[in-house]
């Protein structure tokens, strides 16, 4: 009798799992399945509760209500069926009733997420937003030991980036307010840089939970990686009210205001930080990072030291110490890098800052050929992290040549703002564009801000949100806008940079070099605006790009190959628009710069309708910061041993020219090509 009893049981264990695997997927099975449980056992509460379960899946909630309501008053400690009962009721509009079923299921489980979840949902169809922000609050602590969110973060963690995106997207179908999935479905998408998608994301979960800080962080840090530091600082001052000893929210703060240009406000609040908190080597990384955009060389290499101290493997600390340009390393420091790299255990990430750093100590001593094998794996390390699309940027250049014809522009003359405030400097970076900008901020008349990402933003959004960034509808979008819209968007431009305008001057600068691919957008929206071209020698500049890593963008610099062809387009792209807008951009070669200064700088300024300036010709004594990679190169007269330095490493350049082409025969003039 006992075998029997224990082979009765059993075989119910059975079904009940089984019903209870088919309640998602097949909830009329599960259905089915506990009426069968139901008539071998009258009364069952585990079989109860999943018939209410599958009866609310199948679309009948009252009917839910009706079963599992006896058994809720019959069992007023048993959390999972107030649980249950409160879906129930919220679904079929009790919600009132629910809120109670779900507070007395949480009170006596209070780590039970799912209903943590449901009350805040709850609340907010009763309009009660306080009480649904502290019920998500709640039920975002209580999520940290659901297994189902465990199993993404675990893939989260290895980087398995593709499995926790399935797993995490599968989990929202069911569970569509679950602000913990989202924020994790948010960092998934920010770590593939689909930064559109991670916004939208983390709107949704504090739209959901206003008080959920960790997703109003990671939210301030994507507008940040989207250089949107004036909308991320809101955020940044927000958490700091709740917490304001925080340390991760105080380096948000500090990050967002070097972003902004106010560097002052940045280093102090690096240096608050760094008393609280001393050992903290990234902190001291980024705080050297604001002490050499504000020209404080000698505290910025103090602070970097201190950060390679505390960890000896922190490659981007070296990097950045290379990344000063006239800095050099010892023979200590190199012995101490070479040490780095033969661990087995570093991460990507810092091998490929060693590998560049080491290429510059090489450099620096002469070792031309290591120098290059080093460059060469960074770059190669570089390139296994990030994808860049030659066809597709070729693709795009053609689509430019096709759009903006003479014909084009003549049909939209009198469009845009007639503002002349903007001098746009483009080109390729390592160009000599930041020299440009060192030059004319130097004129009474004209403020230097940074590379704005303004231009580039408003190109993304005239694509839509949801499209990707490359998409083939631009610049093809451009020719639906009428001449309000295109008014408009100069008028947006200035309202958004104006947070970077910290002077009365009449003039400022826009330095970002990749808007030379769009010129065509920039003459429409702005046609009194200035648009500078920065060239330098093909392979000088191509060169210097491969062995700069950047902090970010700029995919198409980690291949000899594909920064040639790069390069070849927007030579090409360039000739294009000195033939269908014949004098609208000026060019400044910068051999041509260093070889004659005064004449070139004269010529500058008179394109720019500004009188000559001597300041100008003493661009080095200009205080302003500075913030690309020739920060300190800019902080001294014009040298010459820059312009042919890239012969040393001649006998490795052989792709690149190969790559190249006529652009490198015929420079500094440039080939017929064909349009």
């Amino acid at each position: 009798m006992v075998g029997e009893a224990q082979g009765q049981v059993g075989t119910l264990d059975v079904a009940l799992s089984h019903a209870s695997r088919l309640l998602e997927a097949k909830p009329a099975l599960a259905r089915e399945q506990a009426d069968e449980i139901l008539k071998i056992y009258p009364g069952h509460q585990a079989a109860t509760l999943l018939k209410a379960a599958a009866l609310r899946a199948c679309g009948e909630p009252a009917a839910a209500v009706q079963w599992l309501a006896p058994l809720a008053e019959a069992n007023p400690n048993w959390p999972g069926i107030h649980h249950e009962l409160g879906l129930d009721l919220g679904a079929d509009g009790q919600n009132e009733r629910a809120i109670v079923a779900l507070r007395r299921a949480v009170q006596l489980r209070p780590d039970l997420a799912d209903a943590w979840r449901a009350l805040a949902d709850q609340y907010d169809v009763t309009g009660d937003a306080a009480a649904a922000d502290q019920a998500r609050a709640r039920f975002i602590k209580a999520a940290n030991t659901d297994p189902r969110l465990i199993a993404a973060a675990s893939a989260l963690v290895e980087n398995q980036l593709a499995e926790a995106e399935a797993l995490l997207r599968t989990h929202l179908k069911l569970h569509a307010t679950d602000v913990a999935a989202l924020r994790m479905l948010a960092e998934v998408a920010a770590r593939l840089r689909r930064y559109t998608d991670a916004e939208l994301l983390l709107e949704r979960c504090l739209e959901l939970a206003p008080s959920f800080n960790p997703a109003r962080q990671n939210y301030a840090m994507v507008l940040l990686r989207q250089s949107r530091a004036a909308e991320a600082l809101p955020h940044a001052e927000q958490l700091l009210a709740d917490e304001p000893q925080n340390p991760s929210y105080r380096n948000l703060k500090a990050a967002i205001l070097s972003n902004l240009g106010e560097y002052a406000g940045s280093i102090k609040v690096y240096e608050s930080v760094l008393r609280d908190f001393p050992r903290q080597p990234k902190v001291w990384m980024s705080y050297g990072h604001s002490l050499k955009t504000a020209g404080r060389f000698g505290d910025s290499i103090a602070a970097y030291r201190r950060a390679i101290a505390m960890q000896p493997t922190l490659g981007e600390a070296y990097w950045s110490l290379a990344n000063l340009k006239t800095f050099e390393f010892s023979e200590a420091d190199s012995a101490a890098m070479r040490t780095a790299l033969g661990r087995s255990v570093l991460s990507a990430d810092d091998r490929l800052h060693f590998e560049f750093a080491l290429g510059k100590a090489l450099e620096d001593a002469a070792q031309y050929e290591e120098s290059f094998a080093h460059y060469a794996e960074g770059n190669r390390v570089r390139r296994t992290l990030l994808t860049h699309d030659t066809a597709a940027q070729t693709g795009q250049i053609q689509r430019a040549k096709a759009l903006y014809t003479a014909e084009f522009f003549a049909a939209r003359m009198g469009a845009g703002t007639a503002a002349p405030d903007p001098i746009f400097i483009i080109g390729l970076p390592r160009a000599g564009s930041t020299l440009l900008e060192q030059v004319l901020a130097s004129h009474p008349l004209v403020e230097g801000t940074m590379e704005l990402p303004d231009i580039q933003r408003i190109a993304r959004d005239l694509v839509g949100r949801k499209a990707r960034d490359d998409s083939p509808r631009y610049p093809g979008v451009v020719q639906e806008l009428a001449m309000d819209q295109l008014r408009a968007l100069g008028e947006r431009y200035l309202a958004d940079i104006r947070v970077q305008r910290k002077t009365d001057a009449p003039y400022f600068i826009d330095k970002m070099p990749n808007n030379f691919l769009h010129v065509g957008l920039i003459h429409l929206m702005l046609p009194k605006a200035k648009i500078i071209d920065a060239r330098r020698h093909p392979l000088g500049c191509c060169f210097s790009g491969f062995k700069q890593h950047f902090a970010r963008g700029q995919n198409f610099s980690y291949s000899l190959i594909d920064i040639g062809r790069y390069y070849r387009d927007y030579v090409e792209l360039m000739a294009h628009f000195d033939a269908v807008l014949p004098g609208r951009v000026h060019r400044v070669h910068y051999e041509q710069m260093v070889e004659d200064t005064e004449t070139v700088v004269r010529q500058l300024l008179d394109y720019c309708g500004l009188a000559f300036d001597t300041r100008c010709l003493q661009f080095y004594e200009n205080e302003r910061a500075v913030r690309t990679a020739s920060s300190q190169q800019v902080r001294r007269p014009i040298y010459r041993e820059g312009v042919d330095h890239w012969r040393h490493y001649e006998p490795w350049l052989g792709p690149l020219k190969e790559a190249l082409g006529q652009v490198l025969d015929r420079y500094p003039g440039v080939p017929s090509f064909v349009s």
